[in-house]
Formats: structure tokens, sequence, C-alpha cells
């Protein structure tokens, strides 16, 4: 309970399933997973250079930053958006995520909240986001929770205040085992997001909610390649490793 926690809004789910770094960092390479589930073929997760480059500096910076602001349409066709979500899950920290629009006048700031694995507590996130200090001169570009579905779609309803109380709160426990079973890329999005900043507001804003939420990887540093990689299949279908 959200009410009984003092740090509610980055708390995670523990005793539930979740991937190993190690294996968010092979798939990515192509290579086999040792856990059965990190990855799917109908879920891309290997990176190509510039991609893993991305990928490095937000394991650092505790944000990623990519091009193009249409994030919706983008989220099932970039590796580097499902790979860094695998990597969250694997961490049990916040997904944050700079997407860059053209003019640099235009940008998102985008918090995934599902990585946590904790939706009692999605509602009141949201609300402390909206009003924690630091964040106030955000507040004009806020959006509130944005959820999208499981069947697949690319859809992104927007929730109020009262409905994203009454639908992740009050959770079956068929979907609440859904949080403590299933891979990320079979969970939907529960999603905060800030839009149309400038850009170096969006990065003052990512680095803001890296500190908040404690997303910084200590242990980042250059990707090491695993031994034996070969060249994988097309980087569409999930390619190696593929658990």
């Amino acid at each position: 309970n959200s009410n009984d926690d003092p740090y509610f809004w980055k708390t995670a789910r523990d005793k539930c399933w979740r991937p190993v770094v190690s294996d968010v960092e092979r798939i990515s390479y192509g290579k086999p997973a040792k856990k059965k589930r990190t990855g799917s073929r109908g879920v891309p997760h290997r990176l190509n250079q510039e991609e893993r480059f991305l990928y490095d500096q937000g394991r650092k910076k505790g944000f990623l930053e990519v091009a193009g602001s249409s994030w919706r349409s983008q989220r099932r066709e970039a590796p580097i958006l499902n790979t860094y979500r695998s990597l969250c899950d694997a961490r049990g920290k916040a997904y944050i995520v700079l997407h860059k629009g053209n003019t640099g006048e235009s940008d998102d700031v985008v918090v995934d909240l599902s990585p946590l694995r904790m939706p009692s507590n999605f509602a009141s996130t949201q609300s402390y986001l909206r009003s924690y200090e630091t964040l106030l001169p955000y507040v004009d570009y806020f959006s509130g929770l944005f959820d999208e579905e499981e069947d697949g779609n690319d859809s992104i309803d927007e929730v109020s205040d009262d409905e994203a109380s009454n639908e992740v709160v009050n959770d079956d426990d068929e979907e609440d085992d859904d949080w403590d079973t299933r891979p990320i890329y079979q969970l939907p999005q529960y999603c905060t997001r800030w839009q149309n900043l400038p850009r170096s507001m969006a990065k003052t804003l990512g680095k803001e909610l890296s500190i908040l939420f404690d997303a910084k990887d200590p242990k980042a540093s250059k990707s090491l390649k695993p031994k034996g990689v070969k060249a994988g299949k097309g980087r569409r279908s999930g390619g190696y490793g593929i658990g």
C-alpha cells in the first residue's frame, strides 16, 4: 500500500519473475538467454551499433534518449526500447525515456512504471509526480497516466486520476498474478509523460527523474560482447537467444 511506504513511487515488487541483467545483455547481442522467457521471437531485442551506444548511455544516466516523438507506434518495432525496458525490469526500476522531436522544441519524456510491477502504486505515483516540488517547473507539460492495453494494439488511452485509482488499485487476482509471473513484454505499459518540451528542459527533467527513481545503473560500463557471437537473424524477428 502506497500509504504505508515512504518510497512508494520507486518500490519494486520482489519475489516475482524477472530476467537477469546478464541475459538482457546476451539477447541484445542475439545470444541465447540462460533463463527461459527472457525474450520472444516476436519482440526484437537485438541492438545495432548506434542503439548499443544509446543503451550504454542510458544505463549510465538512468534514462534513455532516442530520436522520434511518435513513441506509441515505435515501441514494438524498436529493439532499443524493448531491450531497455527489459533492463529496467531486471533491475526493478522505472523505465524513463526522452523521445527527441525534430525541432528541439517538441521532446517528450515518458516514465513507464510497469517494470516496478506494483500496479497498486501507479495512480498515487502519478499524483506524486504532478505535485513533487522539484518537478513543478514542468507541470504545464505534464500529461496524466496512460495505459497500453495488453491486446497488442498501439492505442493508448488517457486515464483520469479517479479511473486510474479504480482501475489499477482494484486489480483482481488474475491480473495481480500476471505481474508476478509474466515477462515484461507481455505486460502493458503504465506511462506518465511530459509533452512538447524544449530539449534543454527535457534533458534536465530526465536527470531529475533519474535521481527521483534511483535509476542510474552503478554497474554500467560499456557493453561487452559475449564470446562466440556470430551474425544473427534479422532484427525484426527475435533473432537468437529467445528462451
